[in-house]
C-alpha cells in the first residue's frame, strides 16, 4: 500500500450548492435587477463626471445580525431620499472578514457566530440579506475576499472592494477584472499607494485564471477587465492619508500608469485611527476637497451602525447589543443622519 501523501490535514470536505442552484432557489426579482442595475450606472456616470454628485459608501462594519442589519437599511433608505440630489449613497453589506491572525471570518463563513462554519446557510443568508435591502431601493456594497463568493451573490452587489490585505493578491486583481460592478481597491495596510495603483492597472487589462462555473465545475474564466476600478485611500500604519497632498501623489500615481484618477477615501480604519469619534470630521475633511472643486475625489467611506462602538462576539445574539458591530467600532445612526443631511446642505450651498 502507498503512503497517502494528500488531505493529510482535512478535517471535513463538504461540497457547496453550485451558484446557479443557489441563485435559482434564492432569485432576483425584476426590481431588484433594476436596483443593481441603476446605481452602477449611477457610480459610472459619477466616475465619468456626467453626473455631478457624490458616492458614499456607509453602514455596519459587518453584518452580524441580519435583522438589525434591516433596520439599518430602512433608516437609510429614507435617508436617501432626503440627500439624493447631492449622494448616491450605498449601503456597507459586508459578509467577509479578513483577519490579521484569527477572528469571526463573518457571515457567509461563519452565520451561528460560534466557529461552526456552516458555510452553506451562510451564502443563503447573505443572498437573502441582500435582497432584504434591495427590496428597500437601497444600493449595496460589500469587500469580496474568497475568490469564489462573488459566483453567490455579486448578481446583487453595486459596488464592491478588494480590501487592504488582499490588493497585492494577482487572485483578487484577476478576480475584479471580471467582475461587473465598479471595483475599488484599498492601499495596503501599511500605507502604500502604488501596489493599490498596480491593482488597478491589473483588473483593468483583460485577465484569465481559475475560477467556478455557474453550475458549480472548476473552469478557466477569461475576462474583458474592469474600466471602472479605482483606488481607495484608508490610512496605514504610518498614519490617515485623507489629506489633499495624499490625494495629489494618489492622483498623480494613476496617470502615470495611464489610469483615471478616480479616488474613494475611507474616513474608518486609519484615516480616523479606528476612533469611531473622528470619523465625522474625517468625513468632512473628505468632502470639503470635493467642495472645492476635486471631483476626482468621486466619494468618501463610513463605518455606521445603529448603536456606536463595537462589542465582542460572544456567539448568542441574545446576549449581545443589539445594533452594535462585533468588528471594527463604527458611528451610530443619529451622527450619520446628522452628518449626511448636514453635507448635503454644505453641497447644495457651494
Amino acid at each position: 500500500m502507498s503512503e497517502q501523501t494528500s488531505d493529510l490535514n482535512i478535517q471535513h470536505n463538504v461540497p457547496l450548492p453550485a451558484p446557479a442552484l443557489l441563485a435559482h432557489e434564492q432569485s432576483r426579482s425584476v426590481e431588484q435587477a433594476a436596483v443593481v442595475a441603476g446605481a452602477r450606472n449611477n457610480i459610472q456616470a459619477i466616475l465619468d463626471g456626467t453626473d455631478e454628485r457624490f458616492v458614499v459608501v456607509i453602514g455596519p462594519c459587518s453584518i452580524h445580525d441580519p435583522e438589525a442589519g434591516r433596520e439599518y437599511a430602512e433608516h437609510l433608505a429614507a435617508l436617501r431620499e432626503k440627500v439624493g440630489d447631492c449622494m448616491e449613497v450605498v449601503m456597507r453589506v459586508y459578509f467577509e472578514k479578513p483577519r490579521t491572525t484569527v477572528g469571526w471570518k463573518g457571515l457567509i463563513m461563519d452565520p451561528d457566530l460560534d466557529g461552526s462554519a456552516n458555510i452553506p446557510l451562510g451564502l443563503r443568508k447573505a443572498r437573502g440579506f441582500l435582497q432584504e435591502v434591495l427590496d428597500l431601493g437601497v444600493p449595496t456594497a460589500t469587500e469580496f475576499l474568497d475568490p469564489i463568493t462573488p459566483q453567490y451573490i455579486a448578481d446583487l452587489i453595486c459596488w464592491a472592494a478588494i480590501g487592504a490585505r488582499t490588493t497585492e493578491s494577482q487572485t483578487h486583481r484577476q478576480m475584479a477584472s471580471g467582475l461587473s460592478m465598479p471595483v475599488g481597491f484599498k492601499n495596503t495596510t501599511s500605507g502604500g499607494i502604488q501596489p493599490a495603483v498596480n491593482a488597478v492597472k491589473a483588473a483593468t487589462q483583460p485577465q484569465t485564471f481559475l475560477g467556478v462555473s455557474p453550475e458549480g465545475v472548476a473552469s478557466a474564466v477569461s475576462t474583458k477587465g474592469n474600466l471602472y476600478s479605482h483606488l481607495i485611500l484608508r490610512g496605514g500604519d504610518e498614519g490617515p492619508n485623507y489629506g489633499a497632498e495624499f490625494t495629489q501623489q494618489t492622483e498623480e500615481l494613476m496617470e502615470a500608469a495611464d489610469l483615471k484618477p478616480w479616488v474613494m477615501i475611507d474616513a474608518s480604519h486609519a484615516n480616523c485611527s479606528k476612533d469611531p469619534e473622528r470619523m465625522p470630521q474625517v468625513f468632512e475633511e473628505i468632502v470639503q476637497q470635493w467642495i472645492e472643486g476635486n471631483h476626482n475625489v468621486f466619494g468618501a467611506m463610513l463605518e455606521s451602525n445603529l448603536v456606536g462602538g463595537s462589542q465582542g462576539n460572544t456567539g448568542n445574539l441574545a446576549n449581545m447589543l443589539y445594533g452594535q458591530s462585533i468588528t471594527d467600532p463604527c458611528i451610530d445612526w443619529q451622527t450619520s443622519e446628522r452628518l449626511l443631511l448636514a453635507t448635503a446642505e454644505r453641497m447644495r450651498n457651494r
